[in-house]
């Protein structure tokens, strides 16, 4: 199953040098059938981009918590078995049973350095957002608006070493 790991570059590093990394609490994001009844319309490719969009999001909270990681929103894309659906937690929450392997990994994206102001602001105010304060939202909102970049898995050394 294609799932959508939230991470950071610090976690990248840790892809890159070990080859492997576990999200987490083994959480991730993934088009599951919770995810495909809340959505009357859409293809598979729409419901893959919000999936994507709930990793991003959860890559702020990752962010939230790591006051010396660059400030850029990361989600891997990974190819996995052992996934089970976590329709309690959110449509899209899917928990992994094991590490992710770098031969797994069918993408990586990354927050281009324009975004940086944007995501620094909203890791500040995440935790609000998601309680439902609407000035917090919108700052979370400009954070989001930043597409992320797409990466293929051999280029991450090099991406890594740009940065």
């Amino acid at each position: 199953m294609r799932v959508y790991l939230p991470a950071t570059i610090t976690m990248l590093h840790e892809l890159n040098t070990a080859g492997e990394f576990k999200p987490l609490n083994g959480t991730a994001f993934a088009v599951t059938p919770a995810l495909r009844e809340s959505y009357t319309e859409g293809s598979a490719e729409d419901l893959e981009y919000v999936a994507m969009a709930d990793a991003a999001r959860a890559s702020l909270r990752l962010l939230s918590a790591d006051p010396e990681a660059m400030r850029r929103r990361v989600v891997v894309a990974a190819d996995v078995e052992g996934v089970t659906p976590r329709p309690d937690l959110d449509n899209s929450v899917v928990r992994l049973s094991g590490v992710v392997v770098l031969k797994d990994v069918a993408s990586i994206h990354v927050d281009a350095s324009d975004a940086e102001d944007a995501v620094a602001k909203a890791v500040t105010v995440i935790d609000a957002a998601d309680m439902g304060d609407e000035d917090a939202e919108f700052v979370v909102g400009d954070a989001e608006d930043h597409e992320l970049a797409w990466y293929a898995t051999q280029e991450l050394p090099f991406l890594l070493e740009l940065m």
